[in-house]
Parts: structure tokens; C-alpha cells; sequence
């Protein structure tokens, strides 16, 4: 028998993506055995769209975040594995083919992430480069992953309720799978990085959602869940050329801001610059191969930037961390606290 496979796609004001992904999801071949589609508060109709459709639709009428969405919809599934999609990407047709042949050879897998494609949705620069930089970082990483991803990820619905599901206290996007995938590794489950396994990304990318993303839906609560599990892994976002970078960046900082007194302090920004490019360099190619010169060129300014404001982050999550205590801060502890208990309490009532 083949293993049985419900998809669960959380959705809060999806628009045309979410009906593109929804269609894809349908279109599937071989299909899933279940479509779960949670509506999170939403008004656009998109609920009703999927209702309409045919599949099974329940709603939530506040948003409440996608950690609560998918916890429901993991509650009304009955199949053997939940494959967590996100309403703003699109699957290929064989998808369901592939997750099914991956969680029926690998047995002793609990869990698996994709990741976005190189032909990102969106054609502005912004939308572009942080997709395909996802891409990278993730075509990049050990295939024995220390993670969970929710826009592309798979798990063993009983593995996942045995761990309580998605922590609901993240009421907006944000760690809620990195934090699951932490407590999973934890546990002792293997969650592996399938780099074949891939989706298309509709998302359109601006400066202000990137930096509201980045900083505060994932760098500041990352950070105090890096402390609380102290988890520094060398790995996809928090490698550990990813880390040399930040000081690299903060250091070319400090000597530019030196140089009006001290001259000859540009010489070590200009090294400084150097071997920051020189560690980044793959990852400048890769644009380049995709994108053309021009592309990768407007890349690395940003790129350094987004070195600078995570530093910036670490130093807000740390501050956080050790002024509120463990047990003021947002998501389980280890040992799992109260909050992932309740949420174990509300998955499992739904049964």
C-alpha cells in the first residue's frame, strides 16, 4: 500500500496566489489522498474558493497564525503523512509522487523540507534575489537537515503529534517550523533536506516587508531560540561563513566610521571588503549564472546588508533573551513548556 499523504495549506488573504496554488496542489498526479485548506481569519473569499473547489475547508474567524492553521488541519487529517504547503507557491505535478516515494524508502526519516526553485514568480529585483537566494542556501545545505520548513515540508502525522505540533504562540509568520524542527532533532528524529524536492515561490518581495520579515518575524525570535536550545548549527541561515560575514560587515563599519581620524583604517575596510566578497563568492556566481552581471552586481550590497541587520538582530535577541528569561519568551522551552503543551492539548481534542 502506498503511503497516504493530506496536504495542509494555511491561508489568510491568499489572492490569485493561493487560487494558483490551490490548483496546482489539484492538479497533482498522482493526486494526495486529502486537500486541508485552513482559512485563518481570512476576507478575500479565499476559503470559500478553495469550498467551492471541492476540498475540505476549515476556518478560524481571527487570524491566529499559520502555526495554529496547520495544527488544525493536522488535527482533521487521517493519512500517514502531513505535507505542509504554503498559499504562495505553486508544486509540480509529481510532487505527491515524490513525497510519498521519499517518506516509503527512507523509514527511518521523520521528516523532510524542499525548497524554492530558481524561477522565482515575481519579476522585481527584490523578489528575484531573495528567492533565488533562498534557493542557494538551501541547495547548499546538509542533506541531513537541523530544521523544519512549513512553506514545503513534510512529517509522519504521528511524529508530529507526538511532538504537540506547531507552537501557536507565534501569531503572525515567523519561526514556528524552525522551532518545531529544533524540538524534533531534539527528540531524536531525522529530518532530511530533499534538494530535488522544489516549489515555486509567488511572493513579491519589498524593502519594508523584507526587513520586517528578516528582523522581526526571524532574526530576533531565531536568536532567543538559538539560546534556548543552544543550537548553533553550521548550517543553512546560521553557517558559519554566514557568521564570519556578519563581523566582516560590522568591522568594515567601524573602519569607515575610524577613517576621518584615521586614514589609513579604509586600507582595512578595502581587506576587509575583500575577504568578504572572497566568502561570499559562490553565491555571487550563482547570480550571475542565473541572472546576468548586472544582477549579480546590484546583489551584494544588499547581501551585506542583510549581514548588518542580522548582527543588529542577534544583538536584540540576546538582549532579550537574558533580560525577559526563558520563561517570558515566546515558544517551548526544552523540556517543552506550557504553551507547547496546550497546543499538544488543542491538536489532540480535535482528533
Amino acid at each position: 500500500m502506498p503511503v497516504t499523504v493530506a496536504v495542509v495549506v494555511p491561508v489568510y488573504n491568499g489572492g490569485e496566489r493561493f487560487r494558483a496554488s490551490l490548483e496546482s496542489i489539484r492538479r497533482a498526479n498522482p493526486p494526495p489522498d486529502e486537500i486541508i485548506v485552513i482559512g485563518d481569519g481570512d476576507t478575500d473569499g479565499s476559503s470559500q474558493y478553495a469550498e467551492a473547489a471541492g476540498v475540505a475547508v476549515y476556518r478560524f474567524p481571527q487570524p491566529g497564525g499559520p502555526g495554529r492553521a496547520r495544527n488544525l488541519g493536522a488535527s482533521k487529517a487521517i493519512s500517514e503523512v502531513l505535507f505542509f504547503v504554503d498559499a504562495d507557491v505553486t508544486v509540480p505535478e509529481n510532487v505527491i509522487e515524490r513525497v510519498r516515494g521519499i517518506f516509503a524508502r527512507d523509514t527511518d526519516v521523520a521528516a523532510i523540507i524542499g525548497s524554492y526553485d530558481d524561477q522565482p514568480g515575481e519579476a522585481n529585483f527584490l523578489s528575484q534575489y531573495r528567492n533565488l537566494l533562498h534557493h542557494y542556501v538551501h541547495q547548499h545545505g546538509r542533506e541531513e537537515a537541523s530544521t523544519f520548513w512549513g512553506a514545503c515540508g513534510g512529517i509522519r502525522r504521528e511524529v508530529f503529534l507526538s511532538m504537540g505540533g506547531f507552537d501557536e504562540t507565534y501569531l503572525k509568520p515567523s519561526i514556528e517550523d524552525i522551532e518545531l524542527g529544533y524540538r524534533l532533532i531534539r527528540a531524536g528524529h531525522r529530518i532530511r533536506l530533499c534538494k530535488s524536492l522544489q516549489v515555486k515561490h509567488w511572493k513579491r518581495w519589498t524593502i519594508a516587508s523584507m526587513l520586517q520579515a528578516d528582523f522581526f518575524q526571524r532574526a530576533v525570535p531565531w536568536t532567543q531560540l538559538i539560546h534556548r536550545h543552544r543550537a548553533f548549527v553550521n548550517d543553512l541561515n546560521i553557517g558559519i561563513s554566514g557568521r564570519v560575514s556578519v563581523i566582516l560587515v560590522f568591522g568594515i563599519l567601524g573602519a569607515l566610521m575610524l577613517s576621518p581620524w584615521q586614514p589609513f583604517s579604509l586600507v582595512g575596510a578595502a581587506m576587509m571588503g575583500l575577504m568578504l566578497f572572497g566568502l561570499n563568492v559562490q553565491l555571487y556566481r550563482f547570480f550571475l549564472e542565473k541572472r546576468g552581471l548586472r544582477f549579480a552586481a546590484q546583489t551584494v550590497p544588499w547581501h551585506w546588508l542583510y549581514f548588518l541587520y542580522s548582527g543588529v538582530a542577534f544583538a536584540v535577541g540576546t538582549m532579550c533573551y537574558f533580560t525577559k528569561g526563558e520563561g517570558e519568551l515566546k515558544g517551548p522551552a526544552s523540556p517543552v513548556t506550557q504553551d507547547a503543551r496546550r497546543a499538544r492539548s488543542r491538536v489532540e481534542k480535535c482528533e
